[in-house]
């Protein structure tokens, strides 16, 4: 299926994860729908990422951003803009799971937000003239822990929680320009980085069957492909009529019955 997504500008944070990641996984799929992908991360590899792209005639720009620096956020948007003089789409990606809990200080408590929400917030502020100019869309990717709760994640738990208040807020603010906003809520999906936390768990393999154990559908983890593809279509104009949504790509984890997983 051709999504139409061909030379449409696509600013997407937190996207030069390391390989198989989920951003890193979404940015080189759309590469190869053909659309322009404009990187905003922390992590130099996004220098790399988008020479590679380059190479294989894709546009891609990488902007070295830290996204709890507003000043830096606004930096790379306002360079996003002058190279490419439009946007068509916001994929906010951007997490990290970073454990702040009830007995983190306060500092530590918001930059948790800062990271984990706030970046949402700054990302689509300035990139809203073009927006409305294109009638384009935004996609925020959440997570359960946002409708769950997981323990010992205060700070995570809240900008996720929050990111799912401002794509609803988003989605009714911007109805009058035709912008479309929507989430993607991830479960257990199986990532380099999900790999690594198993691999430092003194029960690691026992506690990966558990997990995989309590996912209804195939009892398997959600890939990173599975999600990008689940992206692609919510920014593309085949979901046209599709806004304010919490689209879960989860193989029913979060909300099917638990009777299901009944031996």
């Amino acid at each position: 299926m051709d999504l139409g997504l061909k030379g449409k500008v696509v600013v997407i944070s937190g996207a030069a994860g390391i390989k198989g990641s989920i951003g890193e996984t979404i940015l080189q799929s759309l590469a190869n729908e053909g659309a322009i992908p404009a990187i905003i991360d922390r992590n130099a590899r996004g220098f790399g990422y988008a020479e590679e792209l380059q190479k294989k005639g894709i546009d891609a720009s990488f902007f070295q951003t830290d996204v709890t620096d507003p000043q830096q956020i606004k930096k790379a948007m306002d360079g996003i803009i002058e190279k490419y003089g439009r946007i068509d789409a916001v994929i906010n990606n951007v997490g990290v799971n970073d454990g702040v809990g009830l007995d983190a200080s306060y500092e530590e408590f918001m930059n948790s937000l800062k990271l984990n929400m706030v970046s949402y917030f700054l990302i689509v502020k300035h990139a809203l003239p073009q927006l409305i100019a294109s009638k384009g869309n935004i996609l925020n990717i959440g997570s359960k822990v946002a409708l769950t709760g997981q323990g010992r994640t205060s700070g995570y738990a809240a900008a996720k929680g929050g990111v799912l208040g401002l794509t609803r807020e988003w989605a009714v603010d911007l109805i009058k320009y035709g912008i479309r906003s929507n989430a993607i809520i991830i479960a257990e999906s199986w990532t380099p980085a999900y790999d690594n936390w198993i691999k430092t768990l003194e029960n690691g393999a026992e506690k990966l069957k558990a997990i995989v154990k309590k996912i209804p559908l195939e009892n398997r983890m959600t890939t990173p492909q599975e999600i990008a593809d689940t992206c692609l279509f919510v920014i593309s104009e085949r979901s046209s009529h599709t806004t304010g949504q919490f689209i879960t790509v989860d193989g029913g984890y979060v909300h099917l019955d638990r009777s299901l997983l009944t031996e």
